[in-house]
């Protein structure tokens, strides 16, 4: 079985490898949420061609734009690190924010005082209706992983990301980080 733990708010899913389905191919998602009703959560790791400054009005042109999932695509979400900076934020996990006063937070970036190792973007999220997600860990096609360096969320290289959560889920998964994309091409 891939997976060994179960799903909570704050949790890391990890794709497996070959996972076929193009929106989450070595993924790497943060629950947001995760209830009764479903989860709710925010790819880390698929960077988009776009900037925050493409989809709005913003000075600081070098804000990057990640694909949160395919659901709802034309809504902007954010998850940071930086409490003291955006009120209204509900908490994640550790020093892990989603979301919270929007103006707030561009406003931020606009005067230097949020980076981006502290405020990521997302176009969209992801989500799974009741039964869902433990159908498809079920299917081992997620690692659930929930005790993790928040500093994993903020790594901007995708590849990167989902071998290092993947390594520090410990020796049973460090291998799995090296399977290459193809293994057809071998």
């Amino acid at each position: 079985m891939f997976n060994a733990h179960t799903p909570k708010q704050g949790s890391l899913l990890l794709s497996e490898p070959f996972m076929l389905d193009p929106n989450f191919e070595r993924s790497v998602v943060l629950l947001c949420e995760h209830n009764e009703d479903g989860t709710v959560g925010m790819i880390l790791n698929h960077r988009s061609q776009l900037l925050l400054s493409d989809v709005m009005d913003i000075e600081v042109v070098d804000f990057p734009l990640y694909i949160g999932g395919p659901v709802q695509n034309n809504a902007v979400f954010f998850l940071h690190r930086a409490i003291d900076k955006i009120p209204d934020s509900t908490h994640i996990y550790e020093d892990i924010y989603w979301g919270g006063d929007f103006d707030q937070a561009i406003m931020m970036i606009n005067e230097g005082y949020l980076s981006t190792d502290e405020i990521k973007f997302f176009l969209g999220y992801s989500g799974w209706t009741a039964g869902q997600l433990g159908e498809e860990i079920n299917q081992n096609s997620w690692a659930v992983h929930n005790k993790f360096s928040t500093e994993l969320t903020f790594i901007t290289d995708g590849e990167d990301l989902w071998k290092q959560a993947l390594i520090s889920l410990g020796p049973k998964y460090a291998h799995v980080a090296n399977f290459p994309k193809s293994p057809n091409l071998n």
